[in-house]
């Protein structure tokens, strides 16, 4: 069976209930859920899980269409909790319960840019070689290379000065996690650290929004609004 899991922690600190803030009229993971629902219609997967330590977001997710709900310890719900121990308590869960696991996409709540289409290609890119994890990247903007470091008194200074001459597209692209969703099997994620052990799947940057400030959501319902249209 094919699992999307969704790890949906209560406690954000820069954004209160971010997981569940009203977003064009839904909360944000029901557009989220929605996109997974389409991909169970189509049986790419078999059945979405929330895991959250909050009973509201569980509660709302069911609404959207959650199959299964996880409640989540305290240990594993503070903002210094890697997702991946989350994922894996869920997949042991799971597998107590006789569930028979091959893959499982871990896609993030606030991922509304995504839409189905790219998860179910994400899935058929890490089926051409199973070793590795698939994870979202974007490029990065502008080159990092001749990324600034800013004193106390403002004073910049290249973060490596010999690239302050380079053109930069003389500089090697370079990409980052776009923190949008992540595709293994079951062992992988019991056994591999992800990011070092991943392919990458490329995003359009304008679906590489994470959500984690206030500057973060204005840019994302400009553009989910773009998205709708």
């Amino acid at each position: 069976m094919i699992f999307a899991i969704i790890p949906a922690r209560g406690g954000s600190k820069r954004i209160k209930n971010k997981n569940i803030i009203k977003f064009f009229q839904k909360p944000i993971i029901g557009w989220t859920l929605d996109e997974l629902n389409k991909l169970k219609k189509k049986k790419v997967i078999d059945k979405i899980i929330v895991s959250s330590d909050n009973n509201k977001i569980l509660n709302i997710s069911r609404k959207f269409g959650a199959d299964i709900l996880v409640k989540r310890s305290k240990k594993l719900s503070n903002d210094k909790s890697p997702f991946q121990s989350v994922i894996i308590d869920v997949i042991k869960k799971l597998i107590s319960q006789d569930y028979n696991i091959s893959e499982v996409i871990a896609v993030f709540p606030s991922a509304v840019l995504i839409d189905a289409n790219d998860i179910n290609l994400a899935l058929k890119f890490f089926r051409k070689k199973k070793s590795s994890f698939v994870m979202s990247i974007s490029k990065y903007p502008h080159p990092p290379q001749r990324a600034y470091i800013k004193s106390n008194t403002n004073k910049l200074s290249f973060i490596n000065k010999y690239n302050e001459l380079k053109n930069t597209q003389n500089l090697r692209e370079l990409f980052h996690d776009a923190g949008q969703f992540y595709i293994g099997n079951k062992e992988l994620w019991l056994s591999k650290k992800i990011h070092s052990n991943s392919r990458g799947f490329l995003l359009n940057r304008i679906k590489s929004v994470d959500l984690d400030t206030k500057e973060d959501l204005m840019l994302l319902k400009f553009l989910f609004s773009k998205k709708q249209k």
